[in-house]
């Protein structure tokens, strides 16, 4: 395993939590310390895929350690150079306007703020049902960012639901492998799934 400090974040896409989680495990595999931060969103929402509560216990037993849980938990990330690169995995719609615009008003939020402040690399693995409508122009202001790299993504359901963006989960540990080189991993944009 290599010695690099990993984030890794989770926001409120609670229906890709079940592949977020699995690409947590990959990550684990291959970096022996990683830290998992979970939005506000993920530590009070209980939904059809699962209860907040258990989601969370599943985060710590896959990494070992707690979950950082707000705001104040999560600014000491820049400062203390806590971390070596810091995934958001599901990063929804919202979690892409507030990063595009500067708002911190999450742990999630404040942690990639906290770590671009200190020059560190920030995967972004999108999951939003309007990633080609309303979120296209903050995915366009991310992939101009300086340190922002993109999990690469593709349409899901183009028939059912044709503005919905999901990142390829399996690819997010050679994200941070790229992103850490200082490269963002291509293609981007992947092939649509076949409905």
């Amino acid at each position: 395993m290599e010695p690099i400090k990993v984030g890794f974040a989770f926001c409120g896409s609670f229906c890709t939590y079940a592949k977020a989680l699995e690409a947590l495990e990959q990550v684990k595999a291959r970096y022996e310390d990683v830290t998992p931060i979970v939005s506000q969103s993920g530590v009070d929402t209980d939904t059809r895929f699962g209860n907040a509560h258990d989601h969370m216990r599943e985060m710590e037993r896959i990494c070992g350690r707690r979950v950082i849980d707000s705001i104040l938990k999560a600014e000491p990330i820049g400062p203390k150079g806590l971390l070596d690169v810091l995934v958001v995995c599901p990063c929804t719609g919202n979690t892409l306007g507030k990063l595009a615009c500067g708002i911190t008003d999450t742990a999630v939020t404040m942690a990639a703020k906290a770590h671009l402040r200190s020059g560190g690399p920030v995967v972004l693995a999108v999951a939003t049902n309007d990633g080609l409508a309303a979120s296209a122009k903050n995915i366009g202001t991310l992939l101009d960012k300086k340190n922002v790299y993109f999990v690469p993504f593709r349409q899901d359901d183009p028939l059912e639901k044709p503005t919905s963006l999901v990142a390829d989960f399996t690819l997010v540990p050679d994200a941070i492998d790229a992103a850490l080189r200082g490269e963002q991993l291509q293609p981007v944009l992947l092939a649509p799934l076949r409905t």
